[in-house]
């Protein structure tokens, strides 16, 4: 009888103590050498609506918003030289798509010290990304219009 309680009190203990697998971060995490650096890219991207106009449709990319962040993580591991910075909060990125689908201007926020750096960063990286958007319509014809990606950004560094 001790046996089978003692057995009943480690399975109980054991279920107590597992993870929830589905509260995961779908933000990621690189390293390099000296940096360590959290990127959490917020879903939906907010389109601004051009004014004057009756029937507008949003620009898309081709995926929807994953896969654009999906591109835009892979990229920015790979691109994003974050030796010359040490940054830490939410930013808003604006990207600028012009008739024809291309992302044609970056521009970023809030202004920090040494973030200059980080938005030449991220201007670099999106116009690296090949794929084109569906431009914005109004009114049945493709116009200029400016999406904003935001996204929480933690980078820490250490001399080795």
């Amino acid at each position: 009888m001790k046996t089978l309680t003692f057995l009943f009190a480690l399975l109980t203990a054991n279920f107590a103590f597992t993870q929830v697998i589905d509260e995961r971060d779908d933000s990621f995490i690189m390293e390099n050498n000296k940096n360590l650096i959290k990127i959490d890219i917020k879903e939906p991207f907010m389109q601004v609506a051009v004014k004057g106009c009756n029937h507008f449709e949003p620009a898309s990319f081709e995926g929807g918003a994953a896969a654009y962040k999906e591109i835009l993580s892979k990229y920015m591991y790979t691109y994003l030289n974050s030796d010359f910075y040490t940054l830490s909060g939410d930013f808003t990125f604006t990207l600028t798509i012009d008739a024809m689908g291309k992302v044609v201007d970056v521009t970023g926020e809030p202004k920090v010290l040494k973030s200059e750096v980080f938005f030449d960063d991220m201007q670099y990286i999106v116009r690296r990304i090949k794929k084109n958007w569906k431009p914005a319509m109004c009114n049945g014809e493709p116009v200029k219009s400016e999406m904003k990606l935001k996204m929480n950004f933690s980078s820490l560094s250490a001399d080795i």
